[in-house]
């Protein structure tokens, strides 16, 4: 375990660089709304802060509730959601708001446990609501912060697990003030990666990101943004406007297919 020496550096280093430098102004961080919270968290999962900012504000000025995200078609959701890329999560989002209306009245829950069973909500998404809508002192462990807790803690040239790591994000936590403490976390994380400060890759939990130009993602949201302004495309049609291989795009459809954001009848193609 680590000293608490050590625990009191991050601490005061943390709530010093955050008082300065804070993202005080962030529009997730205005509102204790958990609905809105879940959009932003969702949203930020492998997506720069600038880039979520504009589509935060629009996708609320769209689907300013649950219940208004539950009725719209996902054509509307992954329209909304076009430059945020990873359309699962946007799916898992509607999924999740469709959830929250049939069994929580169009409310979400407090408990950590019950958050985790919503589509796409995992540990992270659930203590991130735990945290920044109730206040509730959870420890949690994300990108910014594992790079905050290897930075100071841990190194020595070894591999580290979310086990270890989320016993001293226990450790350094502010019981008091879980909210802004993992703002702050967060801030100086965001800080030590923009001064080339890149440990995550000794993390047992890290996965490098593959090349997106040519990837199957890439193909796959080409298929979605035309089928999400068209009303329907044929593969033909769709290789026309998209130029990838006709094969591609056909395994990447039937891949669509399977995950329930297309349909086919008689040849032609639709969200």
């Amino acid at each position: 375990m680590v000293d608490k020496k050590t625990i009191k550096r991050i601490q005061d280093t943390v709530w010093d660089y955050f008082e300065k430098y804070g993202r005080h102004d962030l529009p997730w961080r205005k509102t204790k709304n958990p609905y809105h919270i879940l959009v932003s968290e969702v949203m930020l999962q492998q997506t720069q802060v600038t880039r979520v900012i504009p589509k935060y504000k629009a996708f609320l000025k769209q689907f300013p509730t649950i219940q208004s995200l539950a009725d719209a078609p996902l054509r509307d959701v992954l329209v909304a959601w076009q430059g945020l890329g990873y359309n699962r999560r946007a799916k898992a989002l509607h999924e999740a708001a469709k959830c929250l209306v049939k069994d929580y009245g169009g409310r979400i829950p407090k408990a950590f446990d019950e958050l985790c069973t919503l589509p796409g909500v995992g540990p992270y998404t659930a203590g991130a609501i735990s945290a920044f809508a109730y206040n509730t002192p959870i420890p949690i462990i994300e990108t910014n912060i594992r790079t905050v807790l290897f930075y100071f803690a841990f190194k020595k040239d070894r591999v580290i697990s979310d086990v270890e790591l989320m016993k001293l994000s226990e450790a350094c936590l502010d019981t008091e003030k879980p909210r802004e403490w993992y703002w702050a976390l967060m801030d100086y994380g965001a800080h030590l990666k923009e001064n080339g400060i890149r440990v995550n890759s000794k993390s047992k939990h890290y996965v490098k990101q593959s090349k997106f130009k040519g990837s199957d993602r890439e193909v796959r949201g080409a298929i979605l943004r035309e089928l999400s302004t068209f009303e329907t495309l044929s593969l033909l049609q769709l290789q026309k406007k998209i130029h990838f291989e006709s094969s591609k795009i056909k395994e990447q459809l039937l891949r669509l297919e399977k995950e329930a954001f297309v349909s086919e009848n008689k040849g032609k193609w639709t969200v």
